[in-house]
Protein backbone atom coordinates (compact mmCIF):
# COMPACT_ATOMS: atom_id res chain seq x y z
CA UNK A 1 0.00 0.00 0.00
CA UNK A 2 1.22 3.57 -1.29
CA UNK A 3 1.52 6.14 1.91
CA UNK A 4 0.71 9.91 0.90
CA UNK A 5 0.58 13.13 3.05
CA UNK A 6 -2.38 14.76 2.16
CA UNK A 7 -1.91 18.45 4.14
CA UNK A 8 -4.88 20.26 3.57
CA UNK A 9 -6.37 22.57 6.49
CA UNK A 10 -10.21 22.64 4.46
CA UNK A 11 -12.19 19.84 6.26
CA UNK A 12 -14.26 19.57 3.30
CA UNK A 13 -11.50 19.18 0.67
CA UNK A 14 -9.46 16.98 3.03
CA UNK A 15 -12.42 14.69 3.56
CA UNK A 16 -13.22 14.11 -0.06
CA UNK A 17 -9.57 13.60 -1.07
CA UNK A 18 -9.57 11.21 2.23
CA UNK A 19 -11.75 9.10 1.38
CA UNK A 20 -11.18 8.82 -2.59
CA UNK A 21 -7.62 8.67 -2.04
CA UNK A 22 -8.37 5.39 0.51
CA UNK A 23 -10.88 4.33 -2.13
CA UNK A 24 -8.31 3.66 -4.24
CA UNK A 25 -6.31 1.63 -2.18
CA UNK A 26 -3.70 4.37 -0.54
CA UNK A 27 -2.71 4.98 2.80
CA UNK A 28 -3.35 8.37 3.95
CA UNK A 29 -2.11 10.70 6.17
CA UNK A 30 -3.50 14.09 7.10
CA UNK A 31 -1.95 17.26 7.89
CA UNK A 32 -3.45 20.57 8.66
CA UNK A 33 -0.78 23.34 8.21
CA UNK A 34 2.75 23.26 7.07
CA UNK A 35 4.36 22.92 10.25
CA UNK A 36 2.35 19.49 10.80
CA UNK A 37 3.42 18.09 7.28
CA UNK A 38 7.49 18.78 7.54
CA UNK A 39 6.88 16.38 11.15
CA UNK A 40 5.09 13.66 9.83
CA UNK A 41 6.73 13.84 6.58
CA UNK A 42 10.14 13.64 8.74
CA UNK A 43 8.73 10.87 10.69
CA UNK A 44 6.33 8.59 8.57
CA UNK A 45 8.41 9.02 5.10
CA UNK A 46 5.02 8.53 2.79
CA UNK A 47 5.75 8.09 -0.82
CA UNK A 48 4.03 11.29 -1.96
CA UNK A 49 2.94 14.31 -0.56
CA UNK A 50 -0.22 16.23 -1.67
CA UNK A 51 0.54 20.05 -0.52
CA UNK A 52 -2.33 22.21 -0.52
CA UNK A 53 -0.61 25.87 -0.51
CA UNK A 54 -2.34 28.09 1.64
CA UNK A 55 -1.67 26.43 5.04
CA UNK A 56 -2.13 28.18 8.82
CA UNK A 57 1.34 28.09 10.74
CA UNK A 58 3.21 27.29 7.89
CA UNK A 59 2.23 28.02 3.91
CA UNK A 60 2.69 25.56 1.40
CA UNK A 61 5.63 27.13 -0.48
CA UNK A 62 7.83 27.19 2.67
CA UNK A 63 6.93 23.97 3.79
CA UNK A 64 7.66 22.34 0.57
CA UNK A 65 11.37 24.27 0.56
CA UNK A 66 11.92 23.10 3.72
CA UNK A 67 11.34 19.63 2.93
CA UNK A 68 13.32 20.08 0.31
CA UNK A 69 16.26 21.34 2.00
CA UNK A 70 15.74 18.29 4.46
CA UNK A 71 18.03 15.08 3.33
CA UNK A 72 16.09 13.05 4.86
CA UNK A 73 12.83 14.52 2.62
CA UNK A 74 14.34 15.88 -0.33
CA UNK A 75 13.89 12.80 -2.72
CA UNK A 76 9.91 12.86 -1.59
CA UNK A 77 7.86 13.98 -4.02
CA UNK A 78 5.45 16.86 -3.43
CA UNK A 79 2.39 18.31 -5.76
CA UNK A 80 0.83 21.14 -5.49
CA UNK A 81 -2.89 21.73 -4.48
CA UNK A 82 -4.09 25.37 -5.23
CA UNK A 83 -6.79 27.39 -5.94
CA UNK A 84 -3.93 29.78 -7.08
CA UNK A 85 -4.48 29.29 -10.88
CA UNK A 86 -2.46 31.72 -12.11
CA UNK A 87 1.04 30.91 -14.19
CA UNK A 88 2.97 32.63 -11.64
CA UNK A 89 1.97 30.86 -8.73
CA UNK A 90 2.39 27.66 -10.87
CA UNK A 91 6.03 28.68 -11.07
CA UNK A 92 6.25 29.85 -7.23
CA UNK A 93 5.35 26.05 -6.40
CA UNK A 94 7.89 24.54 -8.67
CA UNK A 95 10.18 26.77 -7.66
CA UNK A 96 9.44 25.95 -4.23
CA UNK A 97 10.34 22.34 -5.14
CA UNK A 98 6.88 20.90 -6.13
CA UNK A 99 6.92 18.33 -9.37
CA UNK A 100 3.33 18.92 -9.90
CA UNK A 101 0.89 21.61 -9.72
CA UNK A 102 -3.16 20.86 -9.36
CA UNK A 103 -5.67 23.11 -9.44
CA UNK A 104 -8.72 23.27 -7.34
CA UNK A 105 -11.40 21.92 -7.41
CA UNK A 106 -9.01 18.54 -8.09
CA UNK A 107 -9.92 17.09 -10.82
CA UNK A 108 -9.69 14.06 -9.44
CA UNK A 109 -8.45 11.25 -12.36
CA UNK A 110 -6.00 14.13 -13.39
CA UNK A 111 -4.31 13.78 -9.99
CA UNK A 112 -4.75 10.20 -9.93
CA UNK A 113 -2.67 10.28 -13.30
CA UNK A 114 -0.05 12.83 -12.28
CA UNK A 115 0.46 10.75 -8.46
CA UNK A 116 1.18 7.93 -10.75
CA UNK A 117 3.71 9.18 -13.05
CA UNK A 118 5.44 10.78 -10.23
CA UNK A 119 5.99 7.84 -8.19
CA UNK A 120 7.92 5.90 -11.39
Amino acid sequence: MITVLLVEDNEMNRDMLFRRLQRKGFEVLIALDGEQAIQMTQQHKPALVLMDMSLPVLDGWEATRRLKADPATRNIPVIALTAHALPAERDRALEAGCVAFETKPIDFPKLLAVMAAVEK
